[in-house]
């Protein structure tokens, strides 16, 4: 099996100053949380004034620890050029990781506070300890609940609200009670310096509130034009705008929903051509809210927060000649948005697209990519790994023996872009076989569903 996939000369330029505009937002961001978390802990050095190491200990990493509970937070708030400029995928990353660290500088504090005093040994009992101490314990209990929802998340398939809101929920309580102890502890509050410190964390955690609030408000409101019934667990869901029409990059997503001001959402890749006026989500029904949406009828309102992430070949700093994407299951709809606007667009460049799926009846939209071939110069490598009778394409997985066959020779294949889309499992392995192959990590485009 060989590519067709070469390298064009001519190919459209990348905007420089986008991605100069996209670095320099993404390194304000980086230093606003760095203020956050690191200022307090200077303020308290400098200004706190002359105290026992363990009580200065106690306060550095207390402080520390809410701190990152509130910038763990604020991530999370729909922060839409945030999450342009450096992908979803990132900012769920450094979620989870100042989530882990905001559990950690607690577990250091608890150690502190006890090894000042193994008698306060007696303050983690919930019975007889003092307000104080179970505002803590029930914070770090909160905590704990919010770090096993997100490994129950990773390990088990349940109700995606159930799981929303009961994170929302832990989360909430977890850093209210954090406030709660420090309010009820008093030494930080009455300090005429310090009281101020604990005041701009506040503002900061409400900002985010408030950003959060208001993404849900200036969503766009849609009537559903049509839901198309690709098979019988997946259906498209095509949508007019009632305003002004959403302005997305191919590859990006939206948060959709059924009311106007809150209520159950989730969120889909838009399917659709960036070129056109209206938006389309292609959706997988398994009886949850994607079984909603494929009951909806013509004219029913749909409400659209968006578009998010970064993972668009309009978003690159500087495009490649050609464009690779490898995918898998519903995480065909990120490809199927670029390679429908790249044909709208007649894009000249050389389009690879390699597909994977279980058998070969869930290769879905065969029909459609064959007629956007004879639009394009694109090259479409089908992988199953459960052959039927008849079957003539590739099989097996998508790993590195497939991908060499099919790219260009190792001179050529660092001067593509990869968008890589699918299941945890399948990105990072496609990842890793196309790095084993010499392809540059920053070429390397992804997004987990």
């Amino acid at each position: 099996m060989t590519s067709s996939l070469g390298i064009r000369a001519g190919a459209a330029p990348g905007s420089v100053a986008a991605a100069r505009g996209s670095a320099q937002l993404v390194r304000r961001w980086l230093a606003g949380f760095a203020v956050v978390l690191l200022a307090p802990l200077a303020v308290r050095v400098l200004a706190g004034g002359p105290a026992p190491l363990w009580a200065t200990l106690t306060d550095l990493t207390g402080l520390f620890a809410l701190a990152a509970l509130v910038c763990t937070f604020v991530l999370v708030c729909r922060l839409r050029a945030l999450s342009r400029a450096a992908g979803i995928t990132a900012l769920l990353a450094a979620h989870r990781s100042l989530g882990m660290l905001a559990v950690g500088s607690v577990v250091l504090h608890v150690a502190v506070v006890i090894a000042a005093d193994p008698g306060n040994l007696s303050l983690l009992t919930w019975i007889g300890a003092p307000p104080r101490a179970r505002a803590a314990t029930a914070a770090t209990v909160a905590l704990a609940g919010v770090i096993a929802l997100g490994v129950l998340r990773r390990r088990v398939r349940q109700d995606y609200e159930l799981w929303r809101w009961a994170h929302l929920v832990l989360s909430v309580a977890a850093v209210g009670l954090s406030a709660l102890h420090v309010q009820l502890v008093g030494e930080l509050v009455h300090h005429p310096v310090m009281r101020w410190v604990l005041v701009a964390l506040a503002v900061v955690l409400a900002s985010g509130l408030v950003h959060r609030v208001l993404a849900a408000r200036r969503s766009s409101e849609h009537v559903v034009r049509e839901v198309r019934h690709d098979s019988d667990s997946i259906c498209t869901l095509v949508l007019d705008p009632r305003g002004a029409p959403l302005r997305f990059a191919p590859g990006q997503f939206a948060w959709l929903r059924l009311a106007r001001g809150g209520g159950e959402e989730h969120p889909f890749t838009i399917a659709s051509s960036a070129a056109g006026g209206g938006c389309a989500f292609t959706v997988r029904s398994t009886g949850d809210f994607g079984t909603v949406l494929r009951n909806l009828p013509p004219g029913a309102p749909v409400w659209v927060d968006g578009p998010y992430g970064s993972c668009s070949l309009d978003l690159l700093p500087q495009p490649a000649s050609g464009v690779a994407m490898i995918a898998t299951g519903v995480g065909i709809t990120p490809m199927l948005s670029m390679v429908r606007t790249l044909a709208d667009r007649y894009d000249p460049r050389p389009l690879l697209l390699v597909r994977a799926a279980r058998e070969p009846r869930e290769l879905l939209f065969r029909s459609e990519l064959a007629h956007l071939a004879k639009r394009l110069d694109l090259t479409v490598v089908e992988v199953v790994r459960q052959p039927t009778e008849g079957w003539t394409g590739a099989v097996g997985e998508v790993a590195t023996p497939l991908l060499r066959s099919v790219l260009p020779h190792p001179g050529q294949r660092s001067a593509l872009d990869y968008f890589v889309c699918g299941p945890p499992g399948f990105v990072t392995g496609a990842a890793r076989s196309l790095r084993e192959l010499g392809v540059p990590q920053h070429r390397i485009h992804t997004e987990q569903f």
